[in-house]
């Protein structure tokens, strides 16, 4: 079991104000290439895994985007870290049907 979810909201600030979507496509898309089990919600993704694994995913992240031409980007991070072990899936069962 993992030890650690870790919540992430990418804001890029976009060359002459476009549009911020397909700028966190691309991150969205560096979480997938890791191949670490993750959700993705309206407002955030939530990644489960090691906690040094998961901070090498954001740095990832940030790279790529201005890699991608982001002048910069803030991200917002939350982490749970258990070293005995935590899911998205125990912590939410409750509340699926």
């Amino acid at each position: 079991m993992a030890s650690t979810l870790l919540s992430i909201q990418v804001i890029p600030k976009t060359p002459g104000g476009e549009d911020v979507i397909p700028y966190v496509d691309k991150a969205i898309e560096v979480i997938q290439r890791s191949g670490v089990k993750h959700q993705v919600n309206a407002l955030e993704t939530t990644m489960e895994g090691e906690l040094s694994d998961l901070l090498e995913i954001v740095r990832e992240m940030q790279e790529a985007l201005i890699e991608a031409g982001c002048p910069s980007v803030i991200s917002q991070v939350k982490i749970a870290h258990n070293p005995g072990g935590i899911s998205m899936d125990k912590l939410t069962e409750k509340y699926r049907p």
